[in-house]
């Protein structure tokens, strides 16, 4: 405990780690508040009266997760950032495929610019598209709510006030993330996602505790077992975050005027779960299709079959379907975003090689091989992480805290912990005071992308 003091006063120390840290808790308490007001039109009375208990279900449930509630509570910033993440991972796929895009990404800071500013184009669109989505859901489920409207037809001000009320309100979101990432500690978009998830936290573990202490909930032992088992799962995702692959490369000698350059020995470090949470969030959107087309066919035996597999996250059908999934677009998204031919490319530009291997086309097949070795565990691994909250459903764990047993919420949160740790690490370092351990040091996701 008296450790802990001590590295609470130093990192108060360090004035601008001080200012990082108040400049990204003032920013993120902005984002909570907003989170809360409710879009102009709506009866939040009515509303909450008619929100279902546990939140919604299915990609509205998804959506709400990573706004923090703000979806439900129909609020200014209802779409949260996801809108701004749906655009970066679009530019990052055309980076990948179009040429214009590969050259922009290779000019440098002016290039990144470019991206950055079409990313941003391309988030007004996708939120412009995705708030009439939300005025539809609005009125299917929550139309007594909406004052603004006649009959059954909502007003034109209405419409067109809540779509640039909507827009404005990610805009901004986004501003904040970025102000966290300028000015702040760790990454804001990130931070931002996170503080959404870990907001829901309280209510749901409050919620199990009631009911393991009422009549038939078994008592606080179960309660106790729950929590021992979250901090289990917890350590298992942090292995599966940090865990990394490292191969040895050698840089040649070479002699710079009397000085001798290279000649030592470093090493790649090829993550085991390169793909991150993508895959996850990839295969839980195809999982929504089968029970959205089933609906437009509701009188077929087919489709009542198809809803009844598909739409109950517990059953074997969508568990087994969902890991099959993730394995096959980890193993996708992994071979998008680590890109064997580059590396090699780079390594021999550098006069680097990896000992026993030929450089060029070799390199590549060798780190091709190393790759496809590591992520099928990896893959595995993650399958198994996602489809734990059904598995503590089953056990009878409260839904709401279920979700924190593993899936993307709980990636979420190890990752950007861990990075914002990392961080916080970095400048004790730097100023000459021991890090957040006694021992070992703290490793997060840039730690590992800046060594490669």
């Amino acid at each position: 405990m008296k450790n802990f003091i001590n590295t609470i006063r130093n990192i108060f120390k360090i004035e601008e780690l001080k200012s990082r840290i108040l400049m990204t808790l003032g920013l993120l308490l902005i984002y909570r508040l907003g989170s809360y007001v409710v879009l102009p039109g709506i009866d939040p009375v009515i509303l909450e009266d008619l929100t279902p208990q546990g939140g919604s279900a299915g990609l509205t449930g998804l959506i709400d997760l990573f706004a923090g509630g703000a979806f439900s509570r129909a609020s200014v910033f209802a779409l949260g950032i996801m809108p701004y993440i749906s655009a970066s991972i679009v530019v990052q796929l055309m980076g990948m495929v179009v040429p214009s895009f590969q050259k922009m990404m290779k000019e440098g800071e002016s290039g990144r610019n470019k991206i950055n500013q079409i990313t941003r184009y391309l988030t007004i669109v996708i939120t412009g598209a995705q708030a009439i989505g939300f005025l539809i859901n609005l009125k299917a489920q929550f139309l007594p709510a909406i004052i603004l409207r006649t009959g059954e037809s909502l007003d034109f001000s209405f419409v067109l006030s809540t779509v640039v009320v909507l827009t404005a309100g990610t805009m901004f979101v986004m501003w904040l993330g970025e102000k966290i990432t300028d000015r702040g500690l760790g990454n804001g978009i990130s931070l931002i996602i996170m503080v959404g998830i870990i907001a829901r936290l309280p209510d749901a573990l409050f919620a199990e505790f009631q009911f393991r202490v009422g009549s038939g909930g078994g008592g606080l032992v179960p309660f106790l077992i729950e929590i021992v088992m979250l901090a289990v799962v917890v350590g298992l995702t942090i292995l599966l975050v940090q865990g990394t692959r490292k191969i040895p490369i050698q840089v040649a000698k070479r002699v710079v005027g009397n000085r001798m350059y290279g000649g030592t020995r470093q090493y790649i470090p090829i993550k085991v779960n390169a793909a991150g949470v993508m895959p996850i969030i990839f295969a839980q959107a195809i999982m929504f299709l089968p029970a959205t087309v089933a609906q437009f066919f509701p009188d077929s035996d087919f489709s009542q079959g198809v809803v009844s597999a598909f739409v109950d996250f517990t059953s074997v059908t969508y568990n087994v379907t969902l890991a099959v999934l993730i394995i096959v677009f980890t193993y996708f998204y992994t071979s998008l975003s680590v890109n064997s031919n580059q590396m090699s490319e780079d390594l021999k530009r550098n006069g680097a090689f990896i000992p026993g291997v030929k450089p060029g086309r070799k390199t590549a097949e060798f780190l091709d091989d190393i790759l496809a070795r590591i992520t099928l565990p990896g893959s595995i691994f993650l399958a198994a992480v996602a489809i734990l909250p059904a598995i503590a459903t089953i056990a009878g764990v409260n839904s709401q805290f279920a979700q924190f047993y593993g899936g993307t919420s709980l990636l979420i949160m190890v990752g950007v912990i861990l990075d914002t740790l990392q961080q916080i690490e970095s400048h004790l370092l730097m100023r000459h005071y021991d890090g957040l351990m006694k021992t070992g040091r703290i490793k997060g996701r840039a730690a590992a992308g800046a060594a490669i």
